[in-house]
């Protein structure tokens, strides 16, 4: 006698979806999609899925990133079941995990990172948004760090990265009303690079074209920024020399120095090497 067992359950969708693709000239680009539903909540599984494919993007960086999220709106925020029950330690503990394995490993992709938003974007997702090179928007997309609903201030780097694309006055604002902002709001205040229509088609473009360009050179480039960041002015001009030039001994500069002395400007092609 067979015995009848019920049909297995059907594996939960993954909360993201990291996909690799190839531009027409060979430059690898990364798309991370936020699909968790149709709010695109941060809970539990999407913290460790983006913890995952972050991991997945330092272990084997391509030469450009797109984030960016599929459904109505980019993110509803995070849920606050996460929040539930925690003490003073393990909220710290959640920060400074969510610091050292999302905001601090984007930032340091060595390569652009592009964000599209194309409709509501809270929270944690606007605070990713602020950990990546250029945000682009569509325009009917929506910003908000709305952590005082709960008690909280933005704790994933949102208020500070925030404060140094719009000023300190701006981030009070926005953090200490809990307001929403639209996309031409915040282009006007530095926070969001362009609009477009077409947000998704821009923003791939743009990667495609990051991606076919000096990846060294733009790492030296967020490296030097990133000196700024931390120590001012003075301290990245300590660190550009150096930075600056190991790309003599790339491919792609001594390439592009023969091409534009043979056939001028603009005709030079890269490898990332």
């Amino acid at each position: 006698m067979t015995a009848s067992f019920p049909p297995a359950s059907p594996e939960p969708a993954k909360p993201t979806r990291l996909e690799r693709v190839t531009t027409d000239a060979g430059a690898e680009i990364a798309v991370l999609t936020f699909a968790h539903g149709p709010l695109n909540l941060f809970d539990k599984a999407m913290f460790d899925a983006i913890t995952a494919d972050v991991d997945a993007l330092s272990a084997a960086p391509p030469r450009a990133v797109l984030l960016r999220a599929e459904g109505k709106v980019v993110s509803g925020g995070v849920d606050v079941h996460v929040f539930e029950g925690l003490n003073t330690e393990q909220g710290a503990e959640l920060w400074r995990t969510l610091f050292a394995e999302i905001i601090h490993q984007i930032e340091a992709l060595p390569c652009p990172v592009v964000y599209a938003a194309h409709g509501l974007t809270l929270t944690a997702a606007f605070e990713i948004a602020l950990a990546c090179d250029i945000i682009l928007a569509g325009p009917k997309a929506k910003f908000g760090l709305v952590e005082t609903v709960v008690g909280l201030t933005p704790s994933m780097g949102g208020p500070q990265r925030l404060a140094e694309r719009a000023g300190s006055g701006r981030a009070r604002e926005l953090v200490m009303t809990g307001d929403l902002y639209d996309a031409a709001t915040l282009a006007s205040w530095g926070v969001v690079n362009a609009v477009h229509d077409d947000v998704d088609a821009a923003a791939r473009a743009l990667v495609t074209r990051l991606a076919d360009g000096p990846t060294r050179a733009h790492h030296a480039t967020k490296q030097i920024i990133e000196a700024w960041r931390s120590g001012g002015v003075a301290h990245a001009d300590s660190i550009t020399p150096e930075v600056s030039g190991e790309l003599f001994g790339t491919e792609d500069l001594a390439g592009a120095v023969r091409s534009f002395l043979d056939v001028g400007p603009g005709k030079a092609t890269y490898t990332g090497r």
